[in-house]
């Protein structure tokens, strides 16, 4: 049953189409482990097992009938609890929306239904996506999967722990500054932030302006190309998503080859530690894919990646907007360290907040610039694998031996840019540290450029299946 647990959703679809697996059985063994699991990890604020029990009788139901609708059919899925899911609690991580219920599903969602897979639960957060740890005043925190005294990251750190553990083979996340790829790096699975307008946005309020992401995450690559095609697509929701229409990612299933590609790299922006690990880890990397025929080039991050101020500008504004009030009404209701992000806004303009947007203009073009002669970027997911599970977000951390002040700018400086850009980024997982806790590279592509991105995340797995583990019984 282990074996079971552990099995890619593109094996479970082909045990399911030929009808050697019950979607049922399937979903009962994911809820049970869920349970049992729970205690230790803490990753779910809602398992809806009755009605994922029903969805999966149906699934059953058709495919005997020969109504297979495609590989996510009958497959268990959870969705990170800032993803709304009608008729089933979603929390957003804060106890002002402990009992809230949606009435609509997010479009990710729908096509996942659509699609045939099998919701059976919610994921931890952060309130409201808010930190790169993921904790909350709502639950607790949520340990990684392969440390209990170790942080899962954030802020979708019970998506990434849930299929790390072998819950679920694959699950719904967000991304709005690395928040799908910092708990991918630090849990060991993939996390994939596709370009702009891919998979529509339906809980974006600032449609236009809009830096979030709605993402795969799963223990595969293909895997989360099964999740990118159910998912992406024009919609009357999104700009961007009707601007961009409908990639092809299909034929990202065929394996790439790094034969010939032009690869621009750089281990850390201009003055940021890294731990010793993680630069072991990335030449490693590069020496594997130099190996199989690429072609390597360094590139240099200077000021223009010093992307956190620019960051916080945009999203802290944006917070400050849509939670302000709240707050102040129901201060008890949250940590000091949301309220604290949501305060730090209290002074920024609406000038600075253009000329944040000014910068993020400026760094779209010379991230296209470095690309415009390679095929990808190359870089570490983080400068340090995971964090302690009791660090706090504005207090200081340990990297390369120092303490330093600043998560964001020195743990993850390398993934908000592609959040500001929009352009695809994937964490990979990139081997363990001396105590065994997982590493993650990042690959880069151009704006749009999702497929071929895809294709060479597909070609380093096939070269280290090493980087693949399972953290728990």
């Amino acid at each position: 049953m282990n074996d079971l647990h552990y099995l890619s959703a593109v094996e479970l679809s082909e045990l399911i189409r030929s009808k050697q697996l019950s979607p049922v059985e399937l979903t009962r063994s994911t809820l049970e482990r869920a349970e049992r699991l729970q205690p230790a990890l803490n990753c779910f604020i809602t398992l809806c097992g009755d009605e994922a029990l029903d969805a999966a009788r149906t699934a059953e139901q058709e495919i005997m009938a020969g109504r297979y609708l495609g590989p996510l059919h009958g497959i268990p899925y959870a969705a990170k609890d800032l993803v709304d899911t009608a008729g089933v609690r979603t929390t957003y991580g804060t106890l002002a929306y402990k009992d809230h219920i949606p009435e609509q599903d997010a479009v990710a969602v729908a096509r996942l239904k659509r699609a045939g897979a099998v919701l059976f639960g919610k994921t931890t957060t952060p309130e409201f996506g808010s930190q790169c740890i993921t904790r909350s005043p709502l639950f607790g925190d949520t340990r990684n999967a392969w440390s209990a005294a170790h942080s899962s990251g954030g802020s979708s750190g019970g998506a990434a722990v849930a299929v790390a553990a072998g819950i679920g083979p694959i699950g719904i996340a967000t991304d709005g500054g690395g928040s799908t790829r910092i708990p991918a790096a630090v849990n060991g699975v993939v996390g994939l932030k596709q370009s702009l307008g891919v998979v529509p946005h339906s809980q974006a309020q600032d449609a236009f302006g809009n830096q979030t992401y709605v993402t795969p995450i799963s223990r595969t690559v293909m895997d989360t190309v099964l999740m990118l095609d159910a998912m992406a697509g024009a919609h009357g929701c999104d700009p961007w998503s009707r601007a961009r229409g409908t990639p092809s990612v299909a034929e990202a299933g065929k394996t790439g080859s790094f034969a010939g590609r032009r690869i621009r790299y750089c281990l850390a922006p201009k003055g940021k530690l890294v731990e010793p690990s993680v630069q072991l880890a990335f030449q490693a990397a590069l020496d594997t894919m130099a190996g199989a025929g690429a072609l390597l080039e360094p590139f240099e991050a200077g000021d223009e990646f010093d992307v956190e101020p620019i960051w916080r500008t945009v999203n802290h504004t944006v917070w400050r907007s849509r939670f302000g009030k709240l707050v102040q009404e129901r201060p008890a209701d949250f940590s000091a360290t949301f309220i604290r992000q949501i305060e730090s806004a209290e002074h920024f303009s609406a000038a600075d907040y253009q000329d944040a947007m000014f910068s993020r203009t400026r760094l779209f073009r010379h991230v296209e610039n470095l690309l415009e002669n390679a095929d990808i970027l190359v870089t570490p997911t983080l400068l340090r694998p995971a964090l302690p599970l009791d660090q706090d977000l504005f207090s200081p951390f340990e990297i390369a031996g120092q303490r330093i002040e600043g998560i964001r700018s020195n743990w993850f400086p390398w993934t908000m840019p592609f959040n500001m850009t929009g352009n695809p980024a994937i964490s990979l997982p990139n081997g363990f540290d001396a105590a065994g806790l997982p590493i993650g590279i990042q690959f880069i592509g151009s704006l749009g450029q999702d497929n071929a991105l895809l294709q060479l995340a597909l070609a380093f797995e096939a070269l280290t299946p090493q980087h693949y583990g399972r953290p728990v019984a």
